[in-house]
């Protein structure tokens, strides 16, 4: 026997409920006609009789009742989850912006952030530091400085140290070192290994993950946030913390989104996850 679609039976549904195919027609746009065959198709999928033809409509036979109170419960349980579905669809967005080291290491430890009981949703936007929450492209950033205009609240957070890192097996007499691409670089830590005339940069790239992973495989040295660097198994530092690119964290969120309750969640939980990890982000955890 052929097995009966979801479709033919919601349409058998219909059928059964509006009394003929005029009324079937009517609540799905499909022709009487079409509807006719279909179900036609759908007594021979079965072997039974579901319906009896009169001048009156279509009337439920036996097996159609017997059937009928099967997709029924079929119909319920697809309205209840079309109702889950949507409850979910109406749940508030935080949207929150930060460079791509910070978006990785809040996945690294995203249940201190998010949660899935928790009733309200979550946007991760890698974004520059130039961006302005003005438009709103996110609801909160985790930015770079404090914000010199505009209608925002700020959160001082900890500081960001920068090194230089190697894999633990790379050798010391080999000098190449490994840069963002001048096209993408925004922050001076994003500039700094090109702006040295002393480093010889044999590989580029113009994403963040990428330099940490030509790092760990050996293309040579580079520099990487000390959250990352010191985090990261099989690297070590090829030199001191660079001070003069440690930045503070700042949270910043528009005045007119602060008040929101899962706005205020997410900064608390992101001010606690970071304070939690001060040494790392400040350098002070360098392996042995």
């Amino acid at each position: 026997m052929k097995e009966a679609s979801w479709d033919d039976l919601q349409l058998f549904f219909h059928v059964a409920t509006s009394g003929g195919l005029t009324g079937a027609a009517a609540r799905t746009g499909l022709s009487a006609p079409t509807i006719g065959r279909r179900m036609l198709a759908l007594e021979r999928a079965t072997g039974r009789t579901l319906f009896r033809r009169g001048p009156t409509g279509y009337l439920l036979a036996s097996d159609g009742e017997a059937l009928f109170e099967r997709v029924l419960v079929m119909q319920e349980a697809a309205e209840a989850i079309a109702d889950w579905r949507g409850d979910v669809l109406t749940l508030p967005i935080v949207s929150t912006g930060a460079d791509a080291w910070m978006l990785w290491f809040i996945a690294g430890h995203l249940p201190a952030v998010w949660q899935p009981e928790d009733r309200f949703r979550m946007c991760y936007k890698a974004l520059d530091t130039g961006l302005d929450l003005t438009y709103r492209e996110a609801h909160l950033a985790i930015m770079h400085g404090r914000p010199e205009r505009g209608n925002f609240a700020t959160r001082r957070s900890v500081s960001v140290a920068h090194a230089a890192y190697q894999a633990a097996t790379f050798s010391a007499a080999n000098h190449n070192w490994i840069s963002l691409g001048t096209e993408i670089a925004v922050t001076p830590a994003d500039k700094w290994t090109f702006e040295q005339p002393d480093h010889w940069i044999t590989s580029w790239t113009n994403t963040p993950l990428m330099l940490l992973h030509l790092i760990r495989g050996g293309a040579g040295r580079g520099l990487l946030p000390c959250f990352m660097g010191d985090a990261e198994p099989g690297l070590v530092r090829a030199g001191p913390v660079t001070d003069s690119l440690t930045y503070d964290i700042w949270i910043t969120v528009h005045e007119d989104e602060r008040q929101r309750p899962e706005v205020r969640m997410v900064i608390d939980r992101l001010s606690a996850l970071f304070s939690a990890h001060a040494d790392l982000f400040a350098g002070r955890r360098e392996r042995a």
